[in-house]
């Protein structure tokens, strides 16, 4: 194995500052910026998901990001390959890494490791996605919970994604998804990066916050997600659940005005961002804070 680049990894929650931070780091050491953020993958998504702008782009080298279709579903284990291929390059390169973002399983997967569950193929998955429409959940919950209890126990009522997940993975390995959780370990040497968590004062990020839908909405987010719409794709495909495409689909296919369509992308933003500080509050307490929002 190649040796591992210096990194720095920064998580928090959304326009809590962490891109500023992390393109302020990358000038001054020439380190590359690799994206951690499930939504910043998706090329059809960079208004709605804040991505760095051209002219941040053109002062650092960014990886990882818009580099996926709509159509296609990136899951956890998915990118954490992805950015572990990155990190190898670049350590045989000597160069420092800054990785940005605020998806915690992301982190997770590279701090403390995922399980390796084998990719399910389509077919699979569709045949479980119509067993699901056929039998409802209730019925298809008892069988998960038949060969995988801790699995089904630990999926929240509602969640047809994570269900069907599980159930894709047994019938298609043959094993449990919580037997695959069971195996893992880190990714990265715990001596090969340093962490840091942007935790602003609720009130400064959730004015930043409703600034940056403002933004949005002046440089073109109602046209991207009508794009989006246009391709009609499954709405249980990542990029469909971005936070927004269902607030601007709204107003696009007539059900409120823009005003309201603004508020509601407001509060799901501030409700998002609250979601995130709660979460790396709570897993990742070793790490560094800063106040972050610029």
């Amino acid at each position: 194995m190649s040796q591992q680049p210096s990194i720095t990894l920064i998580a928090g929650p959304t326009a809590s500052g962490k891109s500023a931070l992390a393109l302020k780091l990358a000038r001054e050491t020439g380190a590359v910026i690799l994206n951690a953020d499930s939504q910043q993958l998706y090329a059809d998504l960079r208004v709605l998901t804040a991505r760095p702008s051209q002219e941040d782009e053109a002062q650092a080298e960014h990886r990882l990001y818009g580099v996926a279709d709509a159509a296609d579903a990136w899951s956890a284990g998915r990118w954490s390959r992805a950015a572990m291929a990155e990190i190898e390059r670049l350590g045989a390169d000597g160069r420092p890494l800054v990785l940005v973002g605020g998806t915690g399983l992301y982190f997770t997967s590279l701090t403390r490791g995922l399980a390796d569950i084998p990719d399910v193929p389509l077919e699979v998955r569709e045949a479980v996605e119509r067993d699901y429409e056929t039998q409802g959940e209730t019925a298809f919950r008892a069988r998960l919970a038949e060969a995988d209890p801790d699995a089904a126990a630990a999926i929240e009522r509602g969640d047809r994604q994570r269900l069907i997940r599980a159930m894709s993975v047994l019938t298609a390995s043959g094993r449990p998804l919580s037997a695959w959780r069971a195996q893992t370990r880190p990714l990265l040497a715990p001596e090969a990066w340093r962490g840091m968590v942007m935790e602003p004062d609720r009130v400064a990020l959730y004015d930043a916050c409703d600034r940056r839908v403002d933004r949005m909405m002046t440089d073109g987010a109602l046209a991207e997600v009508e794009t989006l719409l246009a391709r009609g794709l499954d709405p249980s495909l990542p990029a469909m659940k971005a936070v927004g495409v269902r607030e601007l689909a709204d107003f696009l296919e007539g059900r409120c005005s823009r005003e309201q369509a603004t508020d509601a992308l407001k509060q799901a933003t501030r409700n998002y961002a609250k979601r995130q500080l709660t979460w790396f509050r709570n897993q990742t307490p070793q790490w560094r804070r800063a106040s972050g929002v610029a």
